[in-house]
């Protein structure tokens, strides 16, 4: 039987309305992610990329639209879409009584691995994640970095064909923010799909082979990093995201309460 285009794809929404009361956050969204993409999904705050992925992974419903995802209908059949897929939500809800190790065989276990695998595959994220070292610590002693990557591990504990991350690189150090992001890159020449939503275009510039850029819950355009380069004729992705979005007036802010700026400072020189 030959794949439909929507079964080609790893994320095929269309159309996509979510309400809150009188708030419209999702107004029609449409979101195509290829398998096998590293996709960033970009926005201003209160874009709509959070609850885009609320309801990916089920946490809301869609009040209209549709939701494929690895070819099954994510809304008529959940639980076979949530056996395949990773998340790592931007707020972190991790048991803290637990030690690292513990909080990651658990999570094995709840997917159906057997106790070695479980155990194999612990200690193998232990160490891809640079926390071998705390395995062994309460998870309510370790820093913001450290649950992070332990949150990216128990996303990965059951080897998902695609992983959602909200927000992973916010708020932590550049040794952590490293580690995840060779991390990722590993994942993804493994061929493993992956949507990243950040506000760090730097990261994403460097990271995706795809982008979508949303704002007022709905997509203003998406497709290959190149291609969106070539379509608006800009340098960067980042260059592209502020024509789109528009470059916001406080940008050429001026206090005028400080007077005129000074002029730069030049360096001495040293004397030969």
């Amino acid at each position: 039987m030959t794949p439909s285009p929507s079964d080609e794809l790893a994320v095929d929404a269309r159309g996509l309305v979510k309400r809150f009361g009188g708030f419209t956050a999702l107004n029609g969204l449409d979101l195509r992610i290829p398998r096998g993409a590293f996709y960033a999904y970009l926005g201003p705050n209160g874009a709509g990329k959070s609850t885009s992925i609320a309801l990916l992974t089920g946490v809301y419903g869609p009040d209209a639209g549709s939701i494929r995802m690895l070819g099954v209908d994510a809304v008529a059949r959940p639980m076979e879409v949530k056996r395949r897929v990773g998340v790592v939500p931007e707020e972190l809800s991790l048991f803290e009584r637990l030690t690292g190790r513990q909080y990651l065989t658990f999570c094995a276990r709840m997917y159906g691995l057997d106790g070695d695998e479980a155990a194999a595959r612990t200690t193998e994220l232990l160490e891809l994640t640079e926390l071998t070292y705390k395995a062994g610590a309460l998870v309510a002693e370790y820093s913001k970095g450290m649950r992070r990557r332990l949150a990216i591990a128990a996303a990965l504990i059951h080897a998902p064909e695609l992983v959602l991350l909200d927000e992973p690189f916010e708020g932590i150090d550049v040794l952590a923010a490293g580690v995840i992001r060779e991390l990722l890159r590993e994942l993804s020449r493994r061929g493993v799909t992956l949507l990243l939503t950040t506000h760090v275009l730097e990261i994403a510039e460097r990271l995706a082979t795809h982008a979508g850029i949303i704002q007022g819950g709905r997509m203003l355009d998406q497709g290959t990093v190149s291609s969106l380069l070539e379509r608006y004729d800009r340098p960067s992705l980042e260059s592209v995201f502020e024509k789109l979005i528009a470059v916001p007036a406080s940008r050429n802010a001026r206090l005028s309460f400080y007077g005129e700026a000074p002029a730069p400072v030049v360096p001495l020189r040293e004397s030969a």
